[in-house]
């Protein structure tokens, strides 16, 4: 094994306010991931948001046990070994983004209406700093206007008393929220009489939770942080993890030292499944010593990935007649259902059909067959590249069929891994954000909280906005998150909120949710993860769970960007309070210590047991896993082998399957330039990736303006106007672009039926030389 070495990255710097003079520039990136290249990147954001104190101090605090505060970014499990700097480039721009000294206050607002807000980018939304006070809309004026904590919770507490049903209100969720608000805000909504509970899982990860439901009896992955230390294979499917789990870019480091076998799966060839040099590694840093992150690349098509896991599967299976070895037959004998049928449908799908619908070759699908047959230990990791499409379900299944075939689960270094990508959205549902809850979830609930929830489902994300739509939603409560610049569909969204009597946002920035709202219009500031949470009983913490399944402590360090701020937890009792005045929950009890609600919890929630105790051991606990410990909660009490046919994912003459992402300096809707360092593009954003073959089928010269329509299942169209072609290592029908300025060619309409996940991974576009 070798550890390349390689000269230090000339970094590209982020853009400081207005737009350069300079115009977009695309550079292909040849150098590792994270390195020198992080490390200037982040000292000149420190530079910019003048953070130079603040910034260094927040990461030596930030994922240290139970003494400092969880990164609000990604969700990757802390580190295990007692490492000091677990931190990365992204997390520190997102804290450091957070502790900004601007301030949103009321003599901004007095100064910019409502309309002029509308027409600044949302990159200058958010960069005017922290909201310091709650505000009002006042229409006559176009302004917001200050309004007193106790005049905003009657507001909200009147107009939901006012509903002639309580499903009429949605309560949204973003996946930073705590665990212990988490809880509060859906016993506030089903006291209230609803499950309209859509969160920003609906848009990303259902398909996983749906699908591992479907397969093992558990929505979650069955792996810990440990398990990725000594795995044999690791296969890593539409992950982009130097940007959306950099930290990940540690494990892919010790893998491939230990001579594990890395498998990236990705239509883009992406920085992290190349090289990386990590940047607390201090001698690599000196010496500028890269270590390579995958053993193997392949790039399917979009939607692909379903025809390359059936094909290794059938690999698998053929190699099992003339080798014993080739299958753990005793694992599925004991502990599936259903292999004889999916051996069957392997059997029956032919070769062609698997090498068109991936876009692989057969000796490429047979490489990874290969490397799973050979590792006595697999793990299947994946993200939104699997989920975010039609057949997203009937995928992650696919991904267990090929785990279970060999017996890669319930035993260290195996198991399925979903790659989630907030910070607590995992915490959220397992605390109780779940627009379809468990029956045996909710009869806890009315035993230990003393309330009546409602039994009927409530509604996902695409419901609210279809509800808001037909005037059947009259109050949206956005607790964090930026709902009108995530979800689909964009004109239409903005419809949808538009028609609501009341929209509430609890925020810690301004966006652009703040200015595409109801009738009547709450901004309610909140503390952000780095600060310090002062309640009656002293300096509180909250918990938070990570994406594989540890629950951990988050203690605040800083002083609040003002001392008007209430923390989530207070917000949701200050509206609960005034919604259900004559409710027997003890609200401000519980805001006063949260132990408290910590106590509760664990009589309501699974795995919570002795909750307060456990979650300061150090590293926290990690939540049972039946399906860990070969526990199958399905209908047959064993795993289930699926058999879901091949989808048809092959565009059609004369289209492209287009994908939105992140670009690199980005965390979901928060921009915090117009660069995208790792695929070498500069002052860019409105972009479409294109293969070279593919522009020159349409005419369209690299960096040259072009149209893009995209085509709903209903025939109708949207497009985008004047975006820039740049030619890309993508495989020819593909194309790709970035979320949130591509949402707009998703239509509303265009969600799976296995999952109601809006498709931005999959849709279908035709692209031409602007008009």
């Amino acid at each position: 094994m070798t550890i390349e070495k390689d000269e230090p990255e000339a970094a590209l710097e982020p853009r400081v306010g207005p737009a350069p003079e300079k115009g977009p520039e695309f550079h292909p990136y040849h150098h590792p991931a994270a390195g020198w290249g992080a490390a200037k990147s982040v000292t000149r954001f420190l530079l910019r948001e003048k953070t130079l104190l603040d910034g260094p101090r927040a990461i030596m605090k930030m994922n240290h046990e139970n003494s400092g505060f969880d990164c609000p970014g990604c969700a990757w499990p802390d580190d295990t070994k007692g490492l000091r700097l677990d931190i990365c480039e992204n997390g520190i721009k997102h804290v450091t983004w957070e502790m900004t000294g601007k301030r949103v206050g009321r003599d901004f607002f007095a100064a910019h209406s409502v309309t002029e807000l509308a027409e600044w980018s949302d990159f200058a939304l958010e960069d005017q700093g922290r909201l310091t006070e709650p505000m009002v809309y006042d229409p006559d004026a176009d302004h917001y206007v200050p309004i007193s904590w106790k005049d905003a919770f009657e507001l909200v507490g009147r107009t939901l008393r006012e509903l002639d049903d309580p499903n009429q209100a949605a309560f949204y969720t973003s996946g930073r929220l705590g665990n212990e608000a988490t809880f509060l805000y859906q016993l506030m909504a089903r006291e209230l009489g609803t499950n309209n509970l859509p969160d920003c899982s609906n848009m990303c990860h259902e398909a996983s939770g749906r699908g591992l439901q479907a397969s093992l009896g558990t929505g979650k992955g069955t792996v810990d942080l440990k398990d990725w230390e000594t795995a044999d294979a690791l296969f890593v499917f539409g992950v982009n993890a130097a940007s959306n789990a950099p930290r990940m870019l540690t494990a892919l480091s010790e893998a491939y030292r230990r001579c594990a076998r890395i498998v990236h799966v990705n239509p883009l060839v992406e920085a992290a499944a190349t090289r990386t040099i990590v940047p607390h590694d201090f001698l690599d840093m000196a010496l500028y010593k890269t270590t390579r992150t995958s053993t193997l690349n392949l790039q399917p098509r979009i939607g692909g990935d379903m025809a390359l896991l059936r094909g290794m599967a059938k690999a698998v299976l053929e190699q099992s007649a003339t080798d014993p070895k080739a299958l753990d037959r005793e694992f599925i004998e004991r502990h599936t259902q259903g292999f004889e049928e999916y051996r069957a449908l392997c059997a029956s799908t032919p070769w062609e059909e698997i090498e068109h619908q991936s876009g692989l070759s057969r000796e490429d699908v047979l490489k990874a067959a290969r490397v799973y047959g050979e590792a006595d230990r697999s793990i299947v990791s994946w993200c939104l590249g699997l989920t975010q499409h039609e057949h997203g379900v009937d995928t992650v299944r696919e991904i267990v069929n090929l785990l279970l075939l060999r017996g890669n689960l319930g035993r260290e270094g195996a198991g399925p891994s979903p790659v989630r990508g907030h910070s607590n959205v995992q915490g959220n549902r397992t605390c109780g954000i779940d627009h379809r809850p468990a029956p045996a979830f909710l009869d806890r609930l009315a035993e230990v909280c003393g309330i009546e929830p409602p039994r009927a489902h409530g509604l996902d994300t695409v419901g609210t906005i279809k509800a808001m739509l037909k005037g059947d939603i009259k109050v949206f409560v956005g607790m964090g998150g930026n709902f009108a610049l995530a979800a689909p569909d964009s004109p239409v969204t903005y419809e949808a909120l538009r028609t609501c009597e009341l929209t509430v946002q609890v925020s810690t920035k301004l966006n652009r949710s703040h200015l595409v709202h109801g009738r009547r219009a709450l901004i309610l500031p909140c503390l952000g993860r780095t600060e310090k949470d002062h309640q009656r009983r002293g300096v509180q913490s909250t918990s938070v769970e990570d994406s594989m399944s540890m629950v951990h402590l988050s203690v605040g360090m800083k002083r609040p960007a003002s001392r008007q701020l209430l923390s989530e937890p207070a917000i949701v009792a200050g509206i609960a309070r005034a919604a259900l005045p004559g409710s027997g929950t003890p609200w401000q009890w519980y805001v006063e210590d949260y132990d408290r609600i910590r106590d509760t919890m664990a009589k309501v929630l699974d795995g919570f047991e002795d909750f307060n105790r456990r979650v300061r051991l150090p590293l926290g606990f990690r939540i049972r896993q039946p399906a860990r410990e070969l526990v199958f909660l399905t209908p047959s009490g064993k795993a289930e082998f699926s058999t879901a046919p091949l989808p048809d994912v092959v565009p059609e003459p004369g289209t492209l399957a287009l994908g939105t992402m992140r670009s690199h300096d980005q965390w979901n809707t928060t921009i915090y330039s117009d660069d995208d360092r790792y695929r070498g593009i500069r002052n860019l954003r409105t972009l479409i990736f294109m293969n070279r073959s593919d522009m020159r089928e349409r005419g369209i010269d690299d960096m040259a303006p072009v149209d893009i329509t995209s085509t709903a299942r209903d025939g109708s169209r949207r497009s985008l106007k004047g975006y820039t072609a740049v030619p890309y290592d993508i495989p020819r029908g593909c194309a790709a672009g970035y979320m949130p300025e591509m949402n707009v060619l998703c239509a509303l309409g265009d969600y799976s039926t296995q999952s109601d996940q809006p498709i931005m991974k999959h849709l279908k576009v035709t692209v031409g030389p602007a008009a």
